[in-house]
């Protein structure tokens, strides 16, 4: 796969994985090291050694870790997460996700725009969870943010890339990196994210509750690397009418 560097970082494997819903940390572990995940997301919550002094961290290593607010209300709490998650996890790229809304857990991007200025200042790299707005995407790139990141539809649902026509706005409009983050539910949403022009995507029910996650996780990565390969192929584009493949005629002689 072509690497793609994200903050200065070159990825190679394009899948991104969530961490919040694995309820088992060994199998996350294998997931982990069979795809050669690179990059994954951990919300403080998960973090902490609560639980019989045992951290998720511990079954963690990969290149970069990514601090997820999740539970912020506003861009001050999501600071103080980050700034948190910096200090226990050694790492400053941060996903801002920031939720009023506990019925759909749309991203509130008004606070996500302020949040990508207040964590900029602060230092950090961010990549702002959001709902893709045209304005709002503007105000966050102008804000700091170097990487958007779209949800596909939302949080948990795996009904895949309902955004496609909208995040295409973003991709045509701006010169920064996008990362599909969110109800991606299966590797044809992987495969289409990509093929679109996506530079990643960021997954975590669909392969955290499957049956066997660790060949989800693989089969994720995959779909990612083969969507990749695809865009950067140059896919030709549909035609409303047939067009042959091989001749139709004068295969026998005909004058």
């Amino acid at each position: 796969m072509v690497d793609i560097n994200f903050y200065g970082e070159e990825i190679n494997n394009l899948f991104f994985m969530g961490t919040g819903k694995f309820r088992d940390y060994n199998i996350m572990k294998k997931a982990i090291e069979e795809s050669n995940i690179e990059v994954v997301t951990v919300a403080m919550r998960r973090a902490s050694y609560s639980n019989m002094n045992e951290s998720i961290l511990d079954y963690i290593n990969v290149k970069k870790i990514m601090v997820n607010t999740s539970g912020a209300r506003n861009a001050h709490e999501a600071l103080l997460i980050a700034k948190a998650g910096k200090e226990l996890m050694n790492t400053d790229w941060v996903k801002i996700e920031i939720i009023n809304d506990s019925k759909y857990l749309m991203p509130d991007n008004q606070e996500t725009i302020k949040a990508c200025k207040l964590l900029t200042e602060n230092g950090f790299k961010v990549f702002p969870y959001m709902y893709p707005d045209l304005y709002d995407a503007r105000k966050m790139i102008e804000n700091g943010a170097e990487i958007l990141m779209p949800l596909g539809s939302p949080i948990g649902t795996n009904k895949g890339f309902r955004t496609k026509e909208f995040v295409k706005i973003l991709l045509n409009e701006f010169d920064v990196k996008i990362i599909i983050d969110a109800g991606i539910g299966k590797t044809s949403h992987v495969a289409e994210a990509m093929e679109t022009g996506c530079h990643a995507v960021l997954a975590n029910t669909a392969v955290s509750i499957a049956d066997d996650p660790v060949k989800m996780v693989k089969a994720f990565s995959l779909a990612a690397e083969a969507g990749r390969l695809a865009y950067l192929s140059g896919m030709p584009e549909e035609k409303e009418v047939a067009e042959a493949s091989s001749p139709l005629f004068d295969y026998i002689g005909r004058d």
